[in-house]
């Protein structure tokens, strides 16, 4: 894990891959309790029996904004951002989702940072991602967040 105290901490790492987070496995409880959280009850992600059926990939796949849910938790995983008054996600850009992630797969966060800005105290984030799934070649998702840290003087 990388720890970063300021602004400087985090230039010294500019272009660098920061890290990769421990695999999560995605499971029908937590497809469901998302579906519950957002609305989203579509049977491709609830029902396990028709997807046997109907669904090409024969079992329920996590919802693509689930998968975004998890950048957060996974993020911490790989940096401790210490000395903050605030933190926020800023925004997501060129995000494509590749392939879907089906119940029970492990997928991981691999980050890098590839743009920094000060802006009047602020620091300005932006981060390349992917979610991996394990054993697959593809990820789920590639594009670019964008985190603000306010550091303590």
């Amino acid at each position: 894990m990388i720890i970063i105290n300021n602004y400087n901490e985090f230039e010294a790492q500019l272009g660098k891959e920061l890290g990769v987070s421990e695999w999560h496995t995605i499971t029908q409880e937590q497809i469901n309790k998302f579906a519950d959280a957002t609305l989203d009850h579509q049977w491709i992600h609830t029902d396990p029996e028709k997807a046997k059926t109907e669904s090409p990939f024969k079992t329920t796949i996590a919802h693509g904004y689930l998968t975004l849910s998890l950048i957060p938790y996974l993020w911490k995983q790989i940096a401790d951002i210490r000395n903050l008054k605030m933190e926020i996600n800023y925004g997501i850009e060129n995000l494509r989702f590749a392939q879907p992630v089906l119940v029970n797969d492990k997928v991981r966060l691999k980050v890098k940072l590839s743009n920094l800005i000060n802006l009047r105290g602020v620091t300005k984030t932006t981060m390349s991602i992917e979610l991996e799934i394990e054993g697959q070649k593809k990820p789920a998702f590639a594009g670019d967040v964008v985190f603000l840290y306010h550091f303590i003087d």
